[in-house]
């Protein structure tokens, strides 16, 4: 069985090495993300769920790797599974697939797990929440800096002028959620 790997950071700083770095397995091919668990737009694990096929094996670090809320992460794994891929989950000692031995005790420590991580996430976002509200009072968090904005007048006049929207997006380093905002306030 051709077996291939999933990794995910959160940050372009982190690396992927830790990850899967004790299996001593030779992989066809790692997908590697470098983008939130939150973030929809992870290309290479939409390439990853084009690519993979029925009797591929895939390893993955952990289940927050995948994702960071249950349902996304049952998707996935449902999604997976259906196209005969068998799914290993290798800190939890979780596996998913065709063949896979106590199914329904997989699946509850699976949801279990996986609503946990979401949990986590849940907290970290309200402690931050609640972080920023106590500096905000104090006077030391303004908020984000806001960008030059001739960065998204330049990113404007390449689409006006043309240029496909991700293309100059990728052009000229705005991030998107920050030049459709700016192209909302400007209308």
């Amino acid at each position: 069985m051709p077996a291939f790997a999933y990794k995910r950071v959160s940050t372009v700083d982190q690396n992927t090495e830790r990850q899967l770095a004790d299996l001593d397995i030779h992989f066809e091919k790692v997908f590697e993300d470098k983008a939130s668990g939150k973030d929809t737009h992870r290309p290479e694990l939409k390439r990853m769920i084009e690519h993979l096929r029925e009797g591929d094996t895939l390893y993955i670090h952990s289940l927050d790797r995948l994702a960071r809320n249950l349902v996304d992460l049952q998707k996935t794994v449902d999604l997976l599974t259906a196209k005969g891929v068998e799914i290993h989950f290798v800190k939890e000692g979780l596996t998913f697939g065709k063949n896979s031995q106590q199914a329904a005790l997989n699946k509850l420590m699976f949801q279990m797990l996986g609503a946990f991580a979401e949990f986590e996430r849940n907290l970290i976002k309200e402690r931050q929440r609640e972080g920023i509200a106590q500096a905000q009072k104090r006077g030391v968090y303004k908020g984000r800096k806001p960008i030059d904005n001739g960065l998204f007048k330049k990113t404007l006049e390449l689409v006006q002028n043309g240029m496909k929207t991700t293309e100059a997006i990728k052009q000229t380093g705005i991030k998107p959620a920050t030049y459709y905002r700016y192209l909302a306030k400007s209308k």
